[in-house]
């Protein structure tokens, strides 16, 4: 008699890393790997729905949401596995004029010259609002700021024009239709974000979720990494 297959794993993951999961998991399961039925959505979103006990298998969010859920039980203890590392990057509108970020100081300008400046529900715009706090341009800045609501891409507000210079991580600005990238946050202020995948609490298929995780931080997906804009961690 044929045994019947595993269920597919059910996971979860920002959208920060949506891209680079839709080619790995087809990747994996092109190979033999287990299928994975990945939704991806804003890290906030994902993370309270995790934590509010929605069945998954695997979570993919960044480091600290990771360790949050870890800290409260939400996910399997010693399981999270590093995969990525990603930088934040500036867009403008395409056509605009594009201002110098090579430096520190040149940043700063550029922030200071900006009508509206577009950021991240995620990690990277918390840490972006604190660079402007150490800049001293927080007040400055009251009226200028636009976060981005949660699942949008700040990209896209860039290319509509509802901002005209944007934060967000590489890998969700990459080949954005509407925008043209100006490069990385200089070495001095960059700000890296690592992305980690755990096991769900309430999976019923750890080990093969292990499995997949250990996969995804194999020097075999080092190259997909690479073309997103990411990093292995």
């Amino acid at each position: 008699m044929a045994q019947t297959p595993p269920a597919p794993l059910n996971g979860i993951s920002s959208m920060a890393t949506r891209q680079l999961l839709a080619e790995l998991l087809a990747q994996w399961q092109a190979q033999g790997g287990q299928p994975v039925a990945m939704t991806s959505v804003g890290g906030v979103d994902a993370a309270k729905r995790v934590a509010a006990g929605e069945a998954f298998d695997v979570v993919v969010l960044a480091s600290d949401a990771i360790d949050t859920l870890l800290a409260a039980g939400h996910l399997l203890p010693g399981s999270r596995v590093d995969l990525v590392q990603s930088a934040v990057a500036v867009a403008v509108p395409a056509g605009a004029p594009q201002p110098d970020i090579g430096s520190e100081a040149a940043l700063r300008a550029a922030v200071l010259a900006a009508p509206t400046i577009g950021y991240s529900t995620g990690p990277s715009g918390t840490q972006l609002l604190k660079l402007f706090e150490r800049w001293g341009l927080t007040d400055h800045l009251q009226g200028r700021l636009v976060q981005a609501r949660a699942g949008v891409p700040v990209g896209s507000l860039v290319a509509s024009g509802e901002v005209a210079l944007g934060f967000q991580q590489r890998s969700e600005l990459i080949g954005l239709a509407g925008i043209q990238l100006l490069g990385d946050l200089p070495a001095p202020v960059q700000i890296d974000t690592i992305f980690s995948g755990a096991v769900a609490a309430t999976s019923q298929q750890a080990d093969a979720v292990r499995a997949l995780l250990a996969w995804l931080a194999s020097p075999d997906t080092a190259a997909a990494k690479q073309r997103h804009g990411m990093a292995a961690a």
